[in-house]
């Protein structure tokens, strides 16, 4: 299976990554040890096409130093501790690889549920590789029916829980986002696609999450954040444009370069009254509406 085959790869790619230098026979030392592998050996042939595939999809490059008794490693260490998506790569299985090794462990350590989970990311990112278009059946939370339509997949992305895929959609000729919970069937088309002049980090650098609206030109939004609140908006910041322009011992102010879009806004409201939206005025009016709605409710 797709899941399986992809699953594999981030084992071999953490395994060498976390060795630093490792032979093929200890790479399979460790896989027997794994429980996928069903007690078999990797074949030396299956392991150099996984070499092959994880170099053509995520761009890691696992060479070998045969005057160092044949030991692989990765050459682009340092690319990956820049971050990206192979800094993600790394830091999301490695723990999963570890329990995999442990097995008394697997019932004491808890992860949050991703509903996307990995059954359409991976016949998304083959097609993003080949330029190929991809046939979506697609069931909306703002529609009743599903639709089925075809799309050329730009870039995925995860954002609280769910995995998106950024699609260029013929009918609307515009960018569109998809969640990959909401798809209900995917097919990789014959369909060739160019591949686009694009760069995703360009493109969400203005938004807090995956809502791009492009309706709502990015300002300075300014918040006043309070003393025990603010140590947790230091150590996981809202947004990279975040900076901290004014500290009293009872609040700090922080300042970011973002479009207050949707999925912005309830990100702050799920911060209660321990923050206060400053500016613009016309969002802090937002604010204050729906926070008066909400305080009917309750009386």
């Amino acid at each position: 299976m797709a899941k399986d085959l992809f699953n594999r790869y981030i084992w071999l790619v953490d395994t060498i990554y976390r060795a630093g230098k490792i032979t093929f026979e200890e790479i399979n030392e460790k896989w027997l040890r794994n429980d996928n592998s069903e007690g078999k050996e990797i074949p030396l042939r299956t392991f150099h096409n996984h070499r092959i595939a994880i170099e053509q999809l995520f761009d890691i490059n696992i060479n070998c130093n045969r005057r160092n008794g044949n030991t692989y490693y990765i050459e682009n260490t340092e690319d990956i501790e820049k971050g990206g998506v192979r800094s993600w790569l790394l830091n999301t299985f490695a723990v999963n690889n570890l329990i995999n090794e442990s097995h008394k462990l697997k019932n004491r350590i808890l992860f949050e549920r991703i509903p996307s989970g990995q059954q359409f990311l991976t016949p998304i990112i083959e097609a993003m590789r080949d330029g190929l278009r991809i046939e979506i059946t697609h069931q909306s939370f703002w529609r009743d029916e599903s639709y089925t339509f075809e799309i050329e997949p730009y870039c995925v992305k995860i954002f609280k829980q769910r995995w998106y895929v950024l699609a260029y959609n013929s009918y609307y000729d515009a960018l569109r986002i998809y969640s990959l919970d909401r798809i209900q069937n995917l097919r990789v088309t014959d369909t060739q696609c160019e591949t686009p002049d694009f760069n995703p980090e360009d493109y969400f650098n203005d938004s807090f999450g995956i809502i791009v609206d492009e309706e709502i030109d990015p300002c300075t939004v300014e918040l006043k954040v309070s003393e025990p609140k603010r140590k947790y908006f230091n150590a996981l910041p809202l947004h990279d444009s975040q900076q901290e322009i004014s500290t009293t011992d009872e609040y700090s102010i922080f300042r970011y370069f973002v479009r207050p879009t949707y999925d912005f806004r309830q990100e702050l409201l799920s911060h209660g009254a321990e923050i206060e939206v400053l500016s613009p005025a016309w969002f802090r009016d937002e604010i204050s509406a729906i926070t008066k709605k909400m305080n009917k409710l309750y009386k």
